[in-house]
């Protein structure tokens, strides 16, 4: 039997399975890669909120990181919720002689619109880790924290629309190399959670299987799309996603 591609992910743990740590690992199974995690922090949180957090020590994050890139063949890395700043300074130093893909998904703000990172730890996510990034996944909202911070208009970024006014969700692939526009409908329900995780997993995923970074993108916006659709209707907030029963397309 074939060894699958490895993926990494270094993310926050959700209590209710709908996002971070648990949600990328549904999400690499469903595309066939084999999923490793450093968990960053963990959550008390369900469909309605986030009721409490507490962030790892910034070694431990480390050492977990560590553990998996010295014994795994890791193919893709992908980042999303870290905290604070002491553990996005750990994350970057552990990644910064990776040389594979790296899809930093920048966790910066709750779906109340409450901040997850501070002044200090925002500063140092662009300093030191989108820097080391093959992509950077914002939503609008994140952009604007990120260039206030001091991101540069030169990173790969892939801008995501659904905080924009309009019935087409339109995100864009902006690269030095490619210019990639892609619209969906915009779906009218309550089940979104997670949706920045999803769509950051799925291009880390296609990344592993060797997809240029174009169809790495596209795909996985695809499968987003059917994975919203799929929502099994779970929760009084904001319900998760249908991750496996979202057929994925290589």
């Amino acid at each position: 039997m074939t060894a699958p591609p490895v993926v990494l992910t270094i993310a926050g743990s959700d209590s209710g399975g709908g996002a971070g740590i648990q949600a990328d690992l549904k999400v690499f199974e469903a595309h066939g890669v084999f999923g490793t995690s450093a968990v960053t922090l963990v959550t008390a949180q369900n469909t309605l909120g986030v009721q409490a957090v507490h962030p790892l020590p910034p070694d431990l994050v480390r050492a977990q990181i560590r553990a998996v890139l010295t014994d795994f063949p890791v193919q893709a890395v992908k980042t999303g919720a870290l905290g604070t700043p002491a553990i996005v300074a750990a994350v970057a130093a552990e990644l910064r002689d990776w040389t594979g893909p790296l899809v930093v998904d920048p966790v910066l703000f709750a779906k109340s619109g409450a901040a997850l990172l501070d002044d200090l730890a925002l500063f140092t996510l662009t300093r030191e880790l989108l820097p080391l990034a093959t992509l950077v996944t914002p939503n609008l909202p994140e952009w604007a924290a990120l260039r206030q911070a001091g991101a540069p208009d030169t990173l790969p970024l892939l801008l995501k629309g659904g905080h924009a006014a309009g019935e087409t969700v339109t995100d864009e692939l902006r690269t030095p190399d490619h210019t990639l526009t892609l619209r969906a409908p915009r779906l009218h329900t309550r089940h979104t959670h997670g949706t920045g995780c999803t769509l950051s997993a799925a291009i880390t995923a296609n990344l592993a299987h060797g997809q240029p970074l174009p169809q790495a993108v596209r795909q996985a916006h695809a499968y987003l799309q059917r994975a919203l659709r799929a929502a099994p209707g779970l929760g009084g907030g904001h319900g998760p996603l249908g991750f496996t029963h979202a057929p994925v397309t290589t």
